[in-house]
């Protein structure tokens, strides 16, 4: 086995668990708002330069752009979103499984890369009877670590146990 890939294994596991663990009864503007603001204010407070975008799929819910960040920024979120929509789950197990490192889909996908990305950081907003109905962003960080973001801000915003759906530390 490569270096990294049972750490890339491992990941994808938690990945799997986490977007079975991670439902939501209903979602609205107010999740929208809570969930983006406590994503905001940890990165905040770690002084990392990212954009937070949380939306459902026909509009945009929160948006923040903290210091540091850029117009590339928010065009990484915006094909995290994209690989959401198209594949219901979320951009970090996409890149796992798909395992490229160009961060492309492979041509027969017909995606454009300008539209989607294979990048860990956005997350399915999964209602329990409903299916995904939106998703949630972070980038300017690194895939893991993106992903991770709004990852614990799901589990504290649902009460879900934080240390049992973290990665092992890289």
């Amino acid at each position: 086995m490569k270096a990294g890939t049972a750490g890339k294994s491992e990941d994808l596991k938690i990945v799997v668990e986490q977007e079975a663990t991670l439902l939501f009864a209903c979602f609205d503007e107010q999740c929208a708002f809570e969930i983006g603001c406590a994503i905001r204010a940890s990165a905040i407070v770690e002084r990392q330069g990212i954009v937070v975008d949380v939306r459902l799929w026909d509009r945009q819910l929160f948006h923040a752009a903290l210091p540091g960040s850029t117009a590339a920024t928010a065009e990484w979120a915006r094909r995290k979103l994209n690989t959401v929509r198209m594949f219901q789950k979320s951009s970090y197990r996409m890149a796992l499984e798909q395992q490229r490192e160009d961060r492309t889909f492979p041509p027969g996908y017909g995606l454009d890369p300008a539209d989607y990305v294979l990048a860990g950081g956005a997350f399915p907003i999964h209602v329990q009877g409903v299916g995904v109905v939106g998703a949630i962003a972070v980038s300017g960080l690194s895939q893991r670590a993106d992903h991770q973001c709004g990852v614990a801000a799901l589990c504290e915003y649902l009460g879900k146990d934080k240390k049992r759906l973290a990665f092992d530390p890289a």
